[in-house]
């Protein structure tokens, strides 16, 4: 059997033009490169997943190829790059600092950089998940990362940033990765689905990198199971019910059943949600999150906000149009409170519930009836006080009250 390869290995970027959302980081290493004007030390912060170590190895790479061409990429002929592509580069040292965190490991480290190299023009040290070093190594490390010898470049690499001490951020520069935007994720996996010749629905693909919250290596692995999963045939539907993800239409069924003020269809379909094996915490979020895109497309400048497909964009701009927007307001309000009282609520179905029947009946107050019913005999009757009630139940009439007059004639006679 081949040996498989999953596709964050297989798809790793191999140059600076090939990196996924990190624009400003490979254009600024890029221009330092053309400019000649290379730190002893840089620092890569951001989330997992997100390209630190891909882009410490690309630039370690490209610094040591000896004809890099005009885009500042590295040859890929040369025998620097060579080496580097088939992990027989003597040049580049990796170290994990989560296993080697010790004053030890870091001594060792500083015996080697002393060596410089046998050929090639750098010696590049990444260290992956600095921020794991211990105080003591950090320390033994400060005088080797603030004057290294002119051959030496330090690549550090943390998803921790604020755990890593101030005299060792003052000795790099400093790159701060951002979480890659669920467009450019979905174009990645569009990409690697037409090379693996796998079928797939472009709102499927959107739902994986939602799902992977800006890191393109949790979306890679995503990928492959549901490749796995669904036989190479990524649908919609099988997506969602593979990653237990909440479809759309709950959230437009549910908006139009608050519109109508229909509390009974309301609970049943908060119902289904649960049986499904939902999480109520997961509903309301989800809830809060439709009616924000329903606010956003309140105003047609705004609408590009929305991080969905065309087709769900649309369904969005319809819906917004029968929702009043001080409805939208007030229950997105309401959805945020429920958020928040669900973590320390004893009944969390009930406080679920509880905001539902709330937005119900937001509509009833934005609409009330116009013309007021007329009174009955009975209503006006409770309007009345007890003894105009007395009177206008009574069966003795004002004429047959004997008058004062009267009584005193027949009390004389």
């Amino acid at each position: 059997m081949e040996n498989y390869v999953v596709s964050a290995r297989k798809y790793r970027p191999s140059d600076f033009r090939s990196v996924v959302g990190q624009g400003h980081i490979t254009s600024t290493l890029q221009n330092a490169l053309r400019s000649n004007q290379l730190a002893q030390a840089f620092l890569f912060c951001g989330p997992r997943g997100v390209g630190k170590t891909t882009c410490a190895r690309i630039l370690a790479k490209t610094i040591n190829c000896t004809s890099i061409n005009e885009q500042t990429e590295a040859c890929n002929e040369c025998e620097s790059c060579r080496s580097f592509d088939s992990n027989a580069s003597f040049n580049i040292v990796e170290l994990d600092a989560a296993s080697n965190n010790s004053v030890e490991d870091i001594r060792s480290l500083i015996e080697q950089v002393k060596i410089p190299p046998q050929n090639g023009r750098y010696k590049v040290y990444i260290i992956d998940e600095v921020h794991m070093l211990s105080t003591a190594a950090f320390n033994a490390f400060l005088k080797t990362l603030e004057e290294p010898p002119a051959y030496a470049k330090f690549i550090l690499a943390t998803t921790e940033k604020h755990k890593i001490m101030p005299t060792i951020l003052s000795r790099c520069q400093i790159f701060d990765f951002h979480r890659i935007n669920n467009e450019d994720i979905a174009n990645h996996l569009e990409y690697i689905a037409k090379t693996e010749s796998v079928a797939y629905e472009k709102e499927a693909l959107r739902i994986i990198a939602q799902k992977a919250d800006g890191g393109l290596r949790d979306a890679l692995s995503m990928f492959d199971q549901l490749v796995s999963f669904t036989n190479a045939n990524l649908s919609y539907k099988n997506i969602i019910d593979n990653l237990n993800i909440l479809d759309y239409d709950y959230y437009f069924k549910l908006t139009d059943l608050l519109l109508a003020s229909d509390v009974p269809n309301s609970l049943l379909l908060f119902d289904q949600v649960l049986k499904k094996g939902f999480e109520g915490s997961h509903f309301i979020s989800g809830l809060a999150s439709h009616f924000r895109n329903l606010l956003v497309c309140k105003n047609p400048a705004s609408i590009s906000l929305l991080d969905v497909s065309e087709t769900v964009a649309q369904r969005y701009s319809l819906q917004a149009q029968s929702a009043p927007q001080l409805f939208i307001l007030r229950a997105l309000e309401f959805a945020n409170t429920c958020a928040l009282e669900y973590r320390e609520s004893y009944n969390k179905r009930l406080c679920i519930e509880l905001g539902l029947m709330k937005m119900a009946y937001i509509m009833n107050k934005l609409q009330p009836n116009q013309h007021p019913p007329q009174q009955t005999q009975q209503s006006r009757q409770l309007n009345q006080g007890p003894l105009q009630q007395m009177q206008a139940t009574s069966p003795i009439t004002q004429n047959s009250i004997p008058k004062e007059d009267d009584t005193k004639k027949k009390m004389t006679i």
